[in-house]
This record gives C-alpha cells, sequence and structure tokens, in this order.
C-alpha cells in the first residue's frame, strides 16, 4: 500500500511540476522600437523600467522604424514591436495588444515661406517625407495617394528627423514631415527653434477620410510649444495611431505584463488625448490578443494581490490545466486503493474454480482412484494458499480458502472410508 501511495504523491508533483513550468514566462523580451533616439526609443525605455518591476529584461532592437519592424515580427526574430497605423503585415504572425497613442502627421515649414494649405496643390518642394523602411515614408506615400499628389511632383529628402529643423531653417527643405507623437524629442527640439511653423492644413477631415487607418485630433494653442507658443491657434492634424504588437505564441505573461504597462504609460490624459482613450482595441487591423482584451476590458483580476504575476496572468491557464488533474487524476487515484484491494483477494479467488470443479465431481460419485487424485490435488491447492504473501489486512481471505480445502478434504476421507467399509 506504501508503494501506492508514494506513486501517487510521486505523480501529483510531476503534475504539479509540469504545470508550474509551462507557465513560468522568460526572463528576457525583445522588443523592435526605432531608430536611437526616436519617440519609439524613448516609449520604450519607459516600457523598460516598468517591466524591470518584475524581473523581465527587455532588450530595445534598434530599427529603421515600422516597416522592418514588421518585417521581423514575420520573421519572428522579435517578440514585440511598435508598428505604425497602415503598416501592413501577415496577420497570422502577429497579434496587437492594441492601439497606444496617436502620431499625428505634422508637417514643418519655415515661418516665411508660403506653402499651400491644400496639399493637392504641391508642386516643386523639396519635402524631408522619412528614411526608406520608416512609417514616416510608408505614411507620406499614403498621404500623396489620398491627396491625389504624384510622388514625381516634389522632390524627396531623407535628412534624420533631427537635422530637419536645421534644413529649415537654411533653406535646403520647404516642408519637413514628422508622424510622431506631439512629444517625440527630435519634434520636441524643433519647436524650440525660432522662425519655424506648423502647416496648418485645410480640408484635415477628408483627407483623415481617404486613409482607412487615419483620424483627426486637435492640438490646442501652446500644445507643442509655449516658447514660442506653437501652433498660435488649436489646429486640426491628421493623425495615425501606433499599436504594439506581439507574436501569437508570445508567453500569455509577458503579454499581461505589457498590457499592464500600455495601460499605465497611454491610458492618461495628453495633449491630443482624453483619459481612457488608450490602449484601444479598435482599428489596430490585426487580431487582438485575448489576453490583452480581457485586460484591457476588465482590468487585472483580484488574483494580482496574491499571486506572483506570472500566475495571476494566466489564472485561467492553470485551471485549465489543473481541472484534468482534479476531474481525472484524483479519481483515478481514488480507485487505487481498491483496484489494490480486488488485487490482494484475486490472488485468493482465483484457486477458488478448482475447488468448486472438486466439489461438482464429488456428487458424480468417483471411484477410489479419483478420490485419491482429488486429494491430491487439494493438498496441493493448500500448499499453494499457504505460500501466498499477503499483507495482514487480507491474510482472512487465505484462512477462509485454506479452511474451504480442509472441509472438502473431509468430504473426500469420509468418502474413501465408506467406500473401503
Amino acid at each position: 500500500m506504501r508503494l501506492w501511495i508514494l506513486l501517487g504523491s510521486a505523480v501529483a508533483l510531476a503534475v504539479v511540476v509540469g504545470v508550474l513550468a509551462r507557465l513560468h514566462p522568460p526572463s528576457r523580451l525583445v522588443l523592435a522600437a526605432g531608430p536611437a533616439g526616436g519617440a519609439y526609443e524613448t516609449v520604450a525605455q519607459d516600457y523598460a523600467a516598468i517591466l524591470a518591476r518584475d524581473d523581465i529584461q527587455l532588450e530595445i532592437l534598434e530599427t529603421a522604424g515600422s516597416v522592418e519592424n514588421a518585417g521581423l515580427l514575420e520573421r519572428g526574430a522579435v517578440d514585440a514591436a511598435f508598428l505604425q497605423g497602415g503598416i501592413q503585415m501577415d496577420i497570422s504572425r502577429g497579434e496587437a495588444v492594441g492601439a497606444v497613442f496617436f502620431e499625428p502627421i505634422v508637417f514643418l515649414v519655415n515661418e516665411a515661406a508660403t506653402i499651400p494649405r491644400n496639399p493637392a496643390l504641391w508642386s516643386g518642394l523639396r519635402i524631408n517625407s522619412g528614411a526608406p523602411g520608416s512609417g514616416t515614408a510608408a505614411a507620406f506615400r499614403d498621404f500623396e495617394r489620398a491627396v491625389g499628389l504624384s510622388e514625381a511632383a516634389n522632390t524627396h529628402l531623407h535628412i534624420p528627423y533631427a537635422d530637419a529643423a536645421a534644413a529649415l531653417l537654411d533653406g535646403q527643405l520647404d516642408i519637413a514631415v514628422y508622424v510622431a507623437p506631439i512629444e517625440a524629442p527630435y519634434l520636441k527640439a524643433a519647436y524650440e527653434e525660432q522662425g519655424l511653423r506648423v502647416l496648418d492644413l485645410v480640408h484635415a477631415e477628408a483627407i483623415s477620410r481617404r486613409l482607412e487607418y487615419a483620424s483627426v485630433v486637435t492640438v490646442p494653442a501652446g500644445g507643442m510649444s509655449l516658447d514660442p507658443v506653437l501652433p498660435p491657434r488649436p489646429v486640426d492634424l491628421v493623425a495615425i495611431e501606433a499599436r504594439l504588437v506581439v507574436r501569437p505564441d508570445l508567453h500569455p505573461a509577458l503579454i499581461n505584463r505589457l498590457t499592464m504597462a500600455a495601460i499605465e504609460l497611454h491610458r492618461t490624459r495628453g495633449i491630443i488625448t482624453d483619459p481612457g482613450v488608450f490602449p484601444s482595441l479598435e482599428g489596430t487591423g490585426l487580431t487582438v490578443s485575448n489576453t490583452a482584451r480581457q485586460l484591457i476590458l476588465e482590468g487585472p483580476s483580484t488574483w494580482h494581490n496574491w499571486l506572483p504575476y506570472w500566475i495571476a496572468a494566466q489564472i485561467n491557464r492553470v485551471l485549465l490545466l489543473l481541472l484534468p488533474f482534479f476531474f481525472i487524476v484524483v479519481p483515478l487515484m481514488r480507485l487505487v486503493p481498491l483496484a489494490y484491494a480486488y488485487a490482494m483477494r484475486w490472488r485468493v479467488w482465483q484457486h477458488y474454480p478448482e475447488i468448486r470443479e472438486i466439489e461438482l465431481d464429488l456428487a458424480n460419485d468417483p471411484d477410489g482412484n479419483a478420490l485419491r487424485e482429488m486429494q491430491a490435488h487439494l493438498s496441493e491447492l493448500d500448499d499453494r494458499l499457504a505460500a501466498l504473501r499477503l499483507p495482514a489486512a487480507f491474510r482472512q481471505g487465505q484462512y477462509d480458502a485454506r479452511l474451504h480445502v480442509e472441509l472438502v478434504q473431509k468430504r473426500i476421507a469420509e468418502m474413501r472410508e465408506n467406500a473401503r467399509a
């Protein structure tokens, strides 16, 4: 019996260890951000600080931008990435945590420049429209198509964002295009430059409706800078929603932590965002992770206050893994003692058919030779029963069987005595 108890305990322990091994997440996460010093890289640093609280190391991968990020995700080279709205990727290779912040399309120009406010009229201009592989370049190509502007109508340059403001002031550029959060470091630096202004486009609403993934945000006066005041009056800007995307097979506990970080960082009120707008499950263009969806809609469960995050984040998975144990393994373990008892009794019961056969033969009035053979058979049965090594709890059945054999032997002895008489 002790052997069965030890075996059952070992099985239970193995199940628990197996469940915990599957639940425990990796301690390292690779996030594709963007160029060093850019908006995505800055936001990624904030994520890294939050994830570090749970001893999760976030490795921030420097990239050219959203287009490269999408490719890295599709190849499985990274665990997560920031993707600008409108950037296409294989939907089977990525799931959205959600849209996390607005990225307005900002057009900075020299204050003295006479640039048409209707972008459909732009012609012969020098436009800094983003480096190849960047989200800015991809978004501006879509912007051109939306307003009916030919790519060949203007000259496109690829000056680094940090140098674009100086190029505007030096007359090397007519328009510098930025697709970034209002608080992006290079945009903040550009706002501080005297002699620059934000080009206030007309028909922003109409343009946004021609871009499936765009919307309109209003930047209040002074929203970009208070000294100088930029913009000097409220401005409507076409804006894109940046998305946080993960591999579909990323550990649910890590998705949970990324989602919690997104909620902490992006749910607050901003210059162009009302509280609670982000993270958003709408307009991602991708399947939204079920883990992220539940957390954004319902918030963290009460288990987060009592259990390690990686268990609390997967409480449903824990239950799914343990339910078979409780409903299958535990009942089976309750059957073990019954099976053991049956096996011990069967070692005795298996001899009864032979005893019964001899009793039936006795009813047929056997001759002396047959009686001797039966008596010899019973003696051999008794020896086998006596040789059984049974636990004390099951020896009563052994004794009863031997008594039965003894009674049949006495009957045979009486029959032989009567035959001699």
